[in-house]
């Protein structure tokens, strides 16, 4: 199985657009940051100032692997607060950084599930060699689809990772604690930082 996703990766990484110094896309994010930053719905007034984002670095915009995860029981992910939440392993990402194959489990919430909104939605919670130190103790997240994923192909885009709302207001939010499964043995220096004021 390694081999064959050596193999995948050797080619799926030849492609257009995943380039260094793409001008296009580091706009692009920057422009998703300054509106992330702009709407968001904890932090308001000057306290935005203390939002940070690592520099927009498009090796951390990987292709990844897709392998889904058929009939995976629901448990209660583990949360800041008292109440628990239901999720099931969707399926499991496996993807390079910095050379190293690495591996995260991708989540559905039962409770989104229905919300015609967002019931299309998977969670992709994780921990990473900078956390705790450049990012948030409590790990970050990353959203996507379903319909994002295509031929067990998906790109996910780290430069995108969020912080949970824990970051900002200890003891209000019942944040999901990303399970030991998702703790990268890597930096991922791109995303949302640590927030730069005590609380």
């Amino acid at each position: 199985m390694k081999g064959f996703l050596l193999t995948i990766f050797s080619f799926l990484f030849v492609i257009p657009g995943f380039s260094q110094g793409n001008r296009e896309y580091r706009d692009s994010v920057q422009s998703y940051i300054r509106n992330y930053i702009r709407n968001h719905e904890v932090v308001t007034g000057k306290d935005k100032q203390y939002l940070h984002f690592f520099p927009v670095d498009e090796q951390y915009r990987v292709l990844c692997h897709f392998e889904k995860k058929e009939n995976s029981p629901w448990f209660r992910m583990e949360t800041s607060g008292l109440i628990r939440k239901n999720y099931r392993v969707y399926g499991t990402l496996s993807f390079y950084i910095h050379d190293t194959l690495v591996s995260l489990q991708v989540y559905q919430s039962q409770s989104l599930m229905q919300d015609p909104v967002y019931r299309e939605y998977l969670f992709l919670p994780f921990t990473d060699a900078t956390t705790g130190i450049d990012s948030y103790s409590g790990g970050r997240y990353y959203d996507f689809t379903m319909n994002e994923i295509q031929n067990n192909r998906v790109t996910i885009d780290f430069n995108k990772a969020y912080n949970p709302y824990c970051a900002y207001i200890s003891g209000k939010y019942n944040c999901p604690i990303p399970p030991k499964e998702n703790n990268l043995p890597v930096a991922i220096r791109a995303g949302e930082m640590a927030y730069g004021k005590s609380h």
